[in-house]
């Protein structure tokens, strides 16, 4: 009855955000054909630059029968794309590659019931789409026949030798080269360096285990796809499945860039080697089950190398609603901007800001006219704003792959701007944002990451066994140097089962709000919140077996009401913050009406660190 309605469902979306009154082109027109094995890359490429040159932008439609169509990297579109949080190497091999289309639906015609299937065969970028506008994906599928990540599941652990005996899933190709577990594709290899160890019923996170070391040295293959390895874990019980992994992510799922009016609907990517979804200098996006999840009956315990989705600079609003992210390696959403560094004061009006992080440069930061902030990285406290007059590339001649631009700013600029303690934040290119009825679950470090200053609803999600802290509000300007902060947020009617098994970086509650501010004692403002708004929580059911709920730094305003905390003893408590509720330069709180197990003690519960 649930696949019944899912159909019904998916015909209402394909009618709602599809295609009416456009142009239709049929794939197999083109030569495009599922089930063969044969690498469709050429075709889709001449069918997508026919739509472009026969439509000119008027609204067209590119129909997919449903099956599996394959992609190859012999015949990629070779691309240099730098691509937000990911490895900045290049070139990039993609299989479809939009580049400048407007007005375009590419549908898959079973749409949930037999989607359109893209396999990668080879490290590839399945999707991109650069410089697009109201253009939609529908009824389509992202996978990989032999993907990096490698699942083993242990058969036996001998712990007094220090020996485990483990299986390679059916998919994956290795080899043992001088006693290393060397695992390939097509156009890759590796040696796995890091493991997630998942419960084999229950796919969820090994209680307590986080990244742990993996087996793939002086390596023995006692029988076909069975290794014996020295390796002393003595968690990793017999059943155990373990997703070996390095720590590359060179492309994501699909890459949408400089693009307006996005939509994805009915949309599964089942594994990437980087994030799902990576979206940059983007404007309006509409995520409508839009999922990392599990294929069915692959045997997989894995999705995606780093986040389900992921936001950079991004504008207008972000909607995400009815998803299913699992078994990703790191957060389901992390929405956010990018700081520049001021490296040098050129004179008064004119500085020079450098992107710091290795896998966030060589794309568009800003624009004339855009205003701005600084903020000193020390203390995370805003200083003053400005408006940029004109900005260009400074170690560069155009933008891609440039880390330094010079800008110019329309008023003086501190005489200490370029002491090596400033950032800049540009206030143009943050969103609103919507989070709601997604299932988030069984996945590595945390479920949901904020850091913008505009409106921010989370409501009506399931946040099951994230493994780490459920929701982050952050800002950095220091390591990740990803902005910013967040003054309107609400978290409401959401459900939160077992998170906080594992820890991770910035896992200090059930919700954190968790600024980087090196010399907290040094602050004089606060970086959350604010201007009689800040974060509000509540109507939400907690069910936890350990203490700490929410946790706050730097935060001015804080409402926590009519929520229900469900006490459990599924695990044995173990997380060093043992009070409910901590607090660090946390102002104007409330905290009332809400429904405790075991009661509620304010002198025992709360923790002020002010």
């Amino acid at each position: 009855m649930r696949k019944i309605f899912a159909f019904i469902f998916a015909a209402m979306m394909l009618a709602a955000c599809g295609a009416d009154g456009a142009k239709l082109y049929r794939a197999s027109d083109f030569g495009i054909v599922p089930n063969t094995g044969k690498d469709m890359t050429k075709a889709v490429a001449l069918a997508i630059e026919t739509i472009k040159k026969e439509c000119a932008g008027k609204p067209a439609q590119l129909l997919f029968e449903g099956g599996e169509y394959d992609f190859y990297p012999e015949d990629a579109n070779v691309r240099e794309y730098y691509i937000s949080n990911h490895d900045q190497d290049n070139p990039k091999l993609v299989a479809l590659a939009l580049e400048g289309v407007k007005n375009l639906t590419i549908t898959g015609k079973g749409l949930l019931e037999n989607p359109a299937r893209f396999l990668m065969n080879g490290r590839m970028l399945p999707i991109a789409m650069i410089d697009c506008e109201n253009c939609k994906i529908e009824g389509v599928t992202v996978d990989t026949r032999v993907p990096q990540i490698t699942q083993v599941e242990v058969i036996e652990n001998d712990t007094e030798k220090g020996v485990i005996t483990y299986r390679v899933a059916p998919y994956a190709n290795y080899r043992i080269v001088d006693g290393r577990f060397v695992t390939y594709g097509s156009n890759w290899d590796m040696v796995p360096c890091a493991g997630i160890a998942f419960e084999g019923d229950s796919k969820r996170l090994v209680y307590r285990t986080s990244d742990i070391g993996v087996g793939v040295t002086d390596v023995v293959e006692i029988a076909p796809r069975v290794i014996r390895a020295p390796w002393n874990d003595n968690r990793l019980v017999p059943g155990t499945v373990i997703a070996m992994r390095s720590y590359y992510r060179p492309t994501p799922g699909i890459f949408v860039s400089n693009s307006n009016n996005t939509c994805f609907s009915n949309v599964t990517v089942h594994y990437a080697e980087g994030m799902g979804l990576l979206m940059q200098t983007c404007e309006n996006v509409t995520l409508d089950n839009f999922n990392v999840s599990l294929r069915e009956g692959d045997g997989r315990y894995f999705t995606t190398q780093a986040d389900a989705t992921h936001f950079s600079s991004c504008k207008g609003v972000i909607t995400s609603k009815n998803g299913l992210y699992e078994g990703m390696m790191d957060d389901a959403i992390n929405v956010h901007g990018t700081y520049l560094r001021v490296v040098e004061r050129l004179d008064d009006y004119t500085l020079v800001g450098r992107y710091m992080h290795v896998q966030a440069y060589g794309f568009y930061w800003g624009g004339a006219g855009d205003d701005v902030q600084f903020v000193k990285s020390d203390v995370m406290e805003v200083t003053e704003s400005n408006r940029v007059v004109e900005i260009a590339p400074y170690d560069k001649e155009q933008i891609a792959g440039c880390k330094d631009f010079k800008i110019r700013f329309e008023h003086p600029l501190p005489q200490d701007i370029a002491n090596g303690n400033y950032g800049i934040e540009n206030l143009e290119w943050t969103p609103e944002v919507v989070f709601a009825d997604n299932v988030v679950r069984n996945n590595r470090a945390r479920g949901a990451l904020f850091s913008t200053p505009k409106h921010t609803v989370v409501e009506n999600n399931l946040f099951d066994y994230t493994s780490g802290t459920a929701i982050l509000l952050c800002g950095d300007c220091n390591g990740w140097f990803e902005t910013g902060a967040c003054r309107d947020v609400v978290i409401r009617g959401n459900r939160f089962v077992n998170a906080l098994t594992n820890m991770f970086q910035f896992t200090n509650a059930v919700i954190s709000i968790y600024p980087e501010i090196p010399n907290l004692a040094a602050q004089t403002k606060y970086f959350h919140g604010g201007e009689g708004k800040g974060v509000v929580i509540e109507n939400n059911t907690f069910e936890t077996f350990d203490a700490p709920i929410v946790y706050a730094k730097s935060l001015d305003g804080l409402v926590f009401r009519n929520n229900k905390i469900i006490q459990n003893k599924d695990y044995e408590p173990f997380h060093w913050n043992t009070h409910r509720f901590l607090f660090e330069r946390v102002i104007n709180v409330t905290i009332e009406n809400n429904d405790f197990d075991g009661g509620f003690d304010e002198s025992s519960d709360v923790k002020y660190n002010n």
